[in-house]
């Protein structure tokens, strides 16, 4: 990256993070930002590709993963106050599912996205590494966006949940709190529904510390 890109790009870093942390819907920034030509390129094209990566509207009936992404940041500008570090907090919603394009395949009429939440902890922290140097910050995001799924996989008891391994990188409460806009980010989303989702979440980690 030559230093005229270096400065350009932590400009739209600070930009960005302006406008996680201070605007009461988020979504309105990026859908226009989206727009210009910065968005092309490396590595802001990795959040365009969101636009062209389609999921099963079964889940998702709001389309594709950039619209699922939108509700999600506006989501967390709603609760970030309750998590214990809000940049990192609201840039995990923004890069959450940064994963999906390279992992969604269309399996005989059914979209799947095995493993995006693995490939977007890399992808983020490639991301942001061309953005900022604070890497304590870029941790935490990369931890966030990696455990972001173990909400539905811890409730419903899915294989693919590694409780102990989790609680080793990220904050419960923060995970949990991501994992509620993710599930909230989505059209028709049932409020209700998803309140008790975050309790049978928490109740399996006090379940937990009382086995050891």
């Amino acid at each position: 990256m030559n230093n005229l890109n270096s400065v350009v790009n932590q400009k739209l870093f600070e930009d960005i993070t302006m406008h996680l942390l201070n605007d009461h819907i988020p979504s309105a920034y990026f859908n226009q930002g989206s727009l210009e030509q910065i968005f092309m390129e490396y590595p802001f094209n990795l959040l365009l590709k969101l636009k062209s990566t389609q999921q099963s509207l079964k889940y998702h009936p709001e389309g594709n993963v950039w619209n699922h992404t939108m509700l999600v940041v506006d989501e967390a500008a709603k609760v970030k106050e309750q998590c214990s570090d809000e940049k990192a907090f609201m840039w995990a919603a923004l890069l959450h599912d940064i994963g999906k394009p390279a992992t969604t395949r269309n399996r005989k009429g059914k979209i799947t996205a095995y493993d995006h939440d693995k490939v977007g902890a890399v992808l983020s922290g490639e991301f942001l590494h061309a953005l900022t140097k604070e890497e304590e910050f870029i941790n935490k995001v990369c931890a966030l966006v990696r455990w972001h799924m173990q909400l539905l996989y811890v409730v419903k008891d899915l294989p693919y949940q590694d409780k102990v391994a989790m609680l080793k990188e990220v904050n419960l409460q923060d995970i949990a709190l991501l994992g509620w806009c993710d599930r909230m980010g989505r059209k028709y989303a049932n409020p209700v529904e998803e309140e008790k989702n975050i309790y049978l979440f928490q109740e399996k980690f006090k379940n937990l510390a009382k086995e050891k």
